[in-house]
Formats: C-alpha cells, sequence, structure tokens
C-alpha cells in the first residue's frame, strides 16, 4: 500500500516536497507510527518536535473534539475567543523570566520568528539583525535569511530580507579546546559591534540548542554573555525555542538550562500536541510595541489549536 501511495504521491504533489520515509502513517499512539501496511514503527521524529507529549495524547484529543463541536474557527481579530487568552495566559506564566508579559499567537514557527524580528524593530526603531551559524529559523522570506544553511532551505529562493548579519556561534565540538563559552560570546560580539554596530541592532535570535546544523548545545556562559551585552545596548534578545520548548530538553524552556531570560522567546512544534499554533511571549514594553492591528493572521490562535495547546501543556506538567 505505501508502494501505491508513493505513486500516487508522485502524481499529484509538488517535487520540492519530500519525504523522508517511504511508509505511509495510517495511525499513531503513543511513540508509535502504524503504517498502512500494518507496520509498528517507532516515531524517533516526534513529527519533527511536534509530539512530544506522545502522539493523539488523550487530554488533546478530548480538548480538540470538544472544541470541534462548538465553533472551528471565527478569527480572534474579529470575534475572541476565550482559548487563545487562556494560552496566552499559560504562555506568560511559564516562560523564564519573572517581568510582566505579553503574548500574541500564530500559525507556524516561521510566522512567529518573522512577527518576534517586527516587534524588536517596532520597540528599538532598529532595522538590522544577527543571527548565528548553523542556525535555522524556518522557510519564509525573512525566517530563510536568518537560517544558515542553504540546501535545502534557501537554494534558490532568494532575494533574501536585507539587513540580516551572521555571527560565530559557540561549537564546543568544534573550536578550539581554549575557546570557552565567554570567549566564543567575546568572539561574537566583537564581529557584531564592527560588522553591524549596536545603535543599528533590532534584535539578535539565538536557538539556546540548536536543532538544524547538527544539534549544538554552546558552552556554558555564552548566551548569558549575550544576553547581557544585548541588554545593555538596547539590543532585542530572542530565544527560538521552537524546538527545544516544552520539556525537549529536560527543561520546560531550554533557556533555563543556562540561566538565561530572554527578552523574546519564540514558540511552536510541541506547543499544542500536532495543531499548527506558534507563539512570540516577552517583556510588555517591547510586546506591546506593535501599533493595533499591526499583529495577528486569519488563522493565528485558531480556538482549535489553542484547545489542543492548553491539553498538551496540561499534559506536560501533570505527567
Amino acid at each position: 500500500h505505501s508502494i501505491e501511495l508513493m505513486t500516487r504521491k508522485s502524481g499529484a504533489v509538488a517535487r520540492g516536497v519530500g519525504t523522508t520515509m517511504p511508509v505511509f502513517a495510517m495511525e499513531a499512539g503513543g511513540g508509535v507510527v502504524v503504517d498502512v501496511d500494518g507496520n509498528s514503527l517507532i516515531d524517533f521524529g516526534s513529527g519533527i518536535a511536534v509530539t512530544t507529549i506522545g502522539n493523539s495524547a488523550p487530554r488533546v484529543v478530548a480538548a480538540v473534539q470538544d472544541q470541534v463541536e462548538l465553533f472551528t474557527h471565527t478569527c480572534f481579530m474579529i470575534t475572541p475567543y476565550e482559548g487563545y487568552v487562556a494560552v496566552a495566559e499559560q504562555l506568560n506564566e511559564l516562560t523564564p523570566g519573572d517581568y510582566e508579559k505579553r503574548s500574541a499567537l500564530f500559525n507556524s514557527g516561521a510566522e512567529a520568528v518573522e512577527n518576534a524580528v517586527k516587534i524588536a524593530r517596532a520597540h528599538t526603531k532598529k532595522q538590522a539583525v544577527v543571527a548565528f551559524d548553523h542556525a535555522y529559523h524556518g522557510r519564509t522570506n525573512l525566517a530563510m535569511a536568518l537560517t544558515a544553511k542553504s540546501m535545502p532551505y534557501k537554494h534558490s529562493f532568494g532575494p533574501f530580507a536585507p539587513e540580516v548579519y551572521r555571527a560565530p556561534v559557540s561549537y564546543p565540538y568544534r573550536d578550539d579546546k581554549l575557546i570557552d563559552g565567554e570567549l566564543a560570546a567575546r568572539r561574537a560580539i566583537d564581529l557584531i559591534d564592527k560588522q553591524v554596530g549596536p545603535a543599528n541592532l533590532a534584535a539578535v535570535i539565538i536557538e539556546p540548542i540548536q536543532g538544524e546544523g547538527g544539534f549544538i548545545v554552546p558552552a556554558d556562559g555564552f548566551l548569558p554573555a549575550l544576553a547581557e551585552w544585548c541588554r545593555a545596548h538596547e539590543v532585542v534578545f530572542i530565544a527560538d525555542e521552537i524546538q527545544t520548548g516544552f520539556a525537549r530538553t529536560g527543561a520546560m524552556f531550554a533557556c533555563e538550562l543556562f540561566n538565561v531570560i530572554p527578552d523574546l522567546i519564540v514558540t511552536a512544534k510541541g506547543i499544542a500536541g500536532g495543531l499548527p499554533l506558534a507563539a512570540v511571549t516577552g517583556q510588555i514594553e517591547i510586546m506591546d510595541a506593535a501599533h493595533v492591528g499591526g499583529l495577528g493572521g486569519t488563522y493565528g490562535g485558531n480556538p482549535v489549536a489553542c484547545a489542543a495547546s492548553l491539553a498538551a501543556m496540561e499534559t506536560i506538567k501533570a505527567e
């Protein structure tokens, strides 16, 4: 059956949409995927870091079923609903930092990344953004510019968004043994100082643990030194926790492992147990810099996805 379906896929789906596995899923539960031929496969991919709490987690299934019967969509910007507000409240409470926060909801990680940059630019009145070697931030235009890897993400898709600069990351496996976290941060900051200048820099965006250029854990001291420099120069420090958030690294957010409190934190993937949802959460004075109507989108914070998210967060906390 999988072979037949792959033939149908080739005849119907654009070639650019590749598949890693040559099998088609029929059902999945916990950490197991069952294919259309009846094979049970251990789901090491977790739906690309999404089904952290197992596929079709019971709380998520129940919450989604209840919400689907009530209403599937109104658009929060037109007719709001409690689920969106409740997800924002949970994110404000769960994310690192004791300061007062606000959140905005979107559909995908790439969309949330782009909105985090929009918010940082509105707040600082500056334009430039720094991302790092080996970074992955998504497949939309600005997110592709922030992403480091050409194949398969950027090749032949330019031109990319301007005012994006790249700095060296702490990479203990490849770095000279003498380069600790603080030295690696100094190396990055020297380059940013010379090539961009803090007076032009709206934001620095980084994955606390990188996920696409290899799983790269920075040396201790690297992230705190970067965050400290950003604070000193009125640069927004954005943590992209799309892959690392919601208990993927043992802590609720990877920032907590490095004692870093970001100004803005971007989340998606594991946020809603498999439904499309993403968020930007951060300090109230930064988040509220965007004018009324400046943030949003037709499906952002869809009620069914919000119901799933509340159930997913409850599952992580309870279990």
